[in-house]
C-alpha cells in the first residue's frame, strides 16, 4: 500500500514539473508603429496673412453726378455681374440745374449779339476798340460757363449711367427714387479681374514677399484651396491695421467680394528629407527621428529646416534604405523593439 502511494506522489511531482513555463520561449515586448520610406525633396516656405476679397485700388469706378437730382430707376443690385455698355441707372437732373443751363445758353446768345453790335458801331467810329475787347471777353466767359454746365450734365433732363467695362457691382449707395446732392456716390463697379484678396503681412516679414510669388488661398469659412499670385506689396503700413497690405490675384469668379481669407505666400523652396510632422520628435531634447534597424528603433538626430502642415523638411544622417517610424515615434526610445504596419 505504501509503495502504491509513493508511486502516485512521484508521478504527480513529475507532472507538475513538466508544466512549468519556459521563460526562454516568452516573446519580448515590442511597440506597434507605422513606417514609411524616407524621401528627399522640397516644400515651400510660406508667409501667412489674413484678409478679405475686395476690389483692387485701380480696379473700380465710382459713379456720381456733378448736379443734384433724383435716381429715377436702379437696374442693378450689389453683386450683379454687368457687361460693358449695360445700363445701370437712370438719373434725372434737378430743375434748378436745368434752369441754370438755360440761363447760360441765353447769356451766350446775348453776348454774341452785343459783340456783333459793338463791332458794327466800331466800324462807324461810334464805339471804341476797348468796348469791342470787353464784348469779346463777355462772349468767351459765357461760352466757358455753358461748356462747364454741359460737362456736368446740367443740359440733359435725364442721364443713363452705363458700365464702362465688364465687371461686378460692388456697392449701391442709393435707393430708387432718392434725391442726391451734387457729387454724391450712386454706385461702384469693379472690373472683371479687378477683384483681389487684400491681406495684411507682418512688417517683420515684408522683405520675404514680392510681386509674382505664388500663393494659396483658403476661405475662413472652409473650402478648397484656390491658387493665386502676388500682384502688389505696399511700401507703407496700413494706418488702421499696422500691417503691410498685399494684393493677391485669383481666377475670375472663384471668390466673392467680402469673403474672409487666409493667404499662404510661397517665399522660397526648402530642400531636404521630407517627413510627416508627427515623425519628428522634439520633446525631451534635440529634434530626432527614428528608423528601423532590424527590429529595433534607432534614433537619428536631425535639424528641422521647415515645419508646416504639409510636412517637415529636415536634414540629418537618414538611411534611405531603412524605414522611418511615423505613428508611434513619441512612444519609442532608442533601441526599443518594434513591430510595424505600412
Amino acid at each position: 500500500m505504501r509503495a502504491v502511494l509513493g508511486s502516485a506522489v512521484a508521478l504527480a511531482l513529475v507532472g507538475c514539473s513538466g508544466a512549468a513555463p519556459d521563460s526562454s520561449q516568452t516573446p519580448a515586448p515590442s511597440v506597434l508603429v507605422s513606417v514609411m520610406a524616407p524621401t528627399h525633396g522640397s516644400l515651400p516656405q510660406t508667409v501667412t496673412a489674413y484678409g478679405s476679397v475686395a476690389p483692387a485700388l485701380n480696379g473700380t469706378q465710382t459713379f456720381s453726378e456733378a448736379q443734384p437730382g433724383q435716381v429715377m430707376r436702379l437696374m442693378v443690385a450689389p453683386g450683379a455681374a454687368v457687361r460693358r455698355g449695360q445700363a445701370l441707372a437712370i438719373f434725372a437732373t434737378a430743375p434748378a440745374s436745368r434752369s441754370s443751363y438755360a440761363q447760360a445758353t441765353g447769356a451766350l446768345t446775348a453776348a454774341r449779339k452785343q459783340r456783333a453790335t459793338t463791332a458794327q458801331l466800331l466800324s462807324q467810329q461810334l464805339a471804341t476798340q476797348d468796348q469791342l475787347v470787353q464784348a469779346d471777353k463777355a462772349v468767351s466767359d459765357a461760352q466757358n460757363t455753358l461748356a462747364a454746365l454741359q460737362a456736368e450734365g446740367a443740359g440733359s433732363a435725364f442721364q443713363t449711367l452705363t458700365a464702362p467695362f465688364d465687371g461686378v457691382v460692388t456697392s449701391v449707395a442709393v435707393a430708387q427714387g432718392d434725391r442726391t446732392q451734387a457729387g454724391a456716390t450712386i454706385l461702384t463697379v469693379a472690373k472683371a479681374g479687378g477683384i483681389v484678396v487684400t491681406a495684411g503681412v507682418d512688417p517683420s516679414e515684408r522683405g520675404k514677399v514680392a510681386v509674382g510669388q505664388a500663393a494659396s488661398l483658403v476661405r475662413l469659412s472652409g473650402g478648397p484651396l484656390v491658387a493665386g499670385r502676388m500682384l502688389r506689396v505696399s511700401s507703407a503700413l496700413n494706418p488702421r491695421t499696422r500691417m503691410v497690405d498685399v494684393d493677391v490675384g485669383f481666377p475670375t469668379g472663384t471668390l466673392l467680394p467680402g469673403e474672409g481669407m487666409q493667404v499662404a505666400i510661397a517665399t522660397a523652396q526648402i530642400s531636404g528629407w521630407v517627413v510627416p510632422h508627427r515623425a519628428v520628435v522634439t520633446a525631451g531634447g534635440p529634434a530626432h527621428v527614428f528608423q528601423v534597424e532590424g527590429t529595433k528603433a534607432k534614433s537619428i538626430p536631425v535639424a528641422v529646416l521647415l515645419a508646416s502642415d504639409a510636412g517637415d523638411v529636415v536634414t540629418g544622417p537618414l538611411d534611405p534604405r531603412r524605414r522611418l517610424i511615423v505613428d508611434g515615434a513619441y512612444q519609442v526610445s532608442d533601441g526599443d523593439a518594434v513591430r510595424w504596419t505600412r
